[in-house]
């Protein structure tokens, strides 16, 4: 099957050879219910052997995954009455970026979300998912229209980074990133974000400041990819698995760092296997976060959200370093 990962592939074969008895017990009259029992159980084995005991690498592996859910799939999925909206006002519309109003059970919201394509022709109409200023720009002017009609916000984080070339920077790429990072710890509505793939760089955190930050079980975010960091410290792109395991960017490390809130679970084997399940679980977080995000005033939330990104980075081996218990 196009797209199996490394680690998929003694279950694929073996899920290939029941799916073959079946046939062939369905077309003959031998019977091979046993042999296939025996299959599955021992198919149950293995995805518990290789799915529980997944190394960073892996999970890197499975957030790129060709078939990974996008934001639009979630959002077909999760809200109502989408209505996108485009452009920044400024220069155009990024495609990378989608935006609009929808309704969350019956509450009007605002979503933002990356947006790679499912195919070549979509990748390079949306960009592979690396936004231009005008996205970011785009993005900050839904979050200010939210802010204004007192509707929360709600954005999943899917993209390599921002678009690095020559376009992107004459029109101020790095300014909309930033004025993204300074106006969204200012927001006076509730933010959630929700890391659905990989989230790198400067590009997720754009739009990544937010109330509650959580992840799915098999995503990534990170300053820089793996293969970009081993480029950096060994001068070796190869060593990009190395680079995974010491750069903590699985959802279980970053949980334990405190940089995210909750660790969103996926079906075996990734959200692929099963996108409206994984919907149903984004679903169960959502309802949990903005209902705990609206009990709190303006300034309780705009304070809250100043005392988590505060507390990210104290580590232990830092306070033992200056005396601190």
């Amino acid at each position: 099957m196009a797209g199996d990962l490394e680690l998929e592939k003694p279950i694929v074969e073996l899920r290939r050879k029941i799916s073959e008895l079946k046939e062939f017990t369905n077309n003959t009259e031998v019977d091979l219910s046993s042999e296939i029992e025996k299959l599955e159980n021992r198919l149950e084995r293995l995805e518990k052997e290789i799915y529980d005991n997944l190394k960073p690498w892996d999970r890197v592996q499975i957030a790129r995954h060709p078939e990974r859910p996008t934001s639009m799939d979630y959002i077909s999925r999760l809200f109502t009455d989408f209505f996108e909206c485009h452009g920044d006002r400024y220069y155009g519309d990024d495609e990378a970026i989608v935006a609009g109003i929808a309704k969350f059970l019956g509450l009007p919201v605002t979503v933002i979300g990356h947006q790679r394509g499912k195919d070549t022709k979509e990748n390079i109409r949306r960009n592979f998912g690396m936004p231009h200023p005008e996205g970011y720009r785009k993005a900050l002017r839904l979050m200010k229209q939210a802010e204004k009609f007192k509707r929360p916000i709600i954005c999943f984080i899917d993209t390599k980074g921002a678009y690095p070339g020559k376009a992107a920077e004459e029109r101020g790429q790095s300014e909309a990133i930033a004025r993204n990072l300074f106006e969204m710890a200012g927001i006076k509505v509730p933010i959630v974000c929700i890391v659905i793939g990989e989230g790198g760089s400067g590009g997720a955190l754009a739009l990544g400041v937010g109330d509650h930050i959580h992840m799915l079980e098999n995503s990534t975010y990170s300053v820089i990819s793996p293969e970009g960091a081993a480029a950096i410290l060994w001068k070796d792109a190869s060593l990009a698995k190395k680079a995974a395991e010491t750069m903590k960017i699985t959802a279980p490390d970053l949980k334990q760092l405190g940089v995210i809130d909750e660790i969103i679970p996926e079906p075996k084997g990734g959200a692929h296997r099963d996108v409206d399940l994984q919907a149903i679980e984004i679903s169960e977080a959502l309802k949990t976060s903005l209902k705990t995000l609206a009990s709190l005033t303006e300034e309780e939330l705009i304070d809250q959200r100043y005392q988590k990104y505060k507390q990210i980075g104290e580590y232990s081996f830092l306070n033992e370093y200056i005396g601190v218990n």
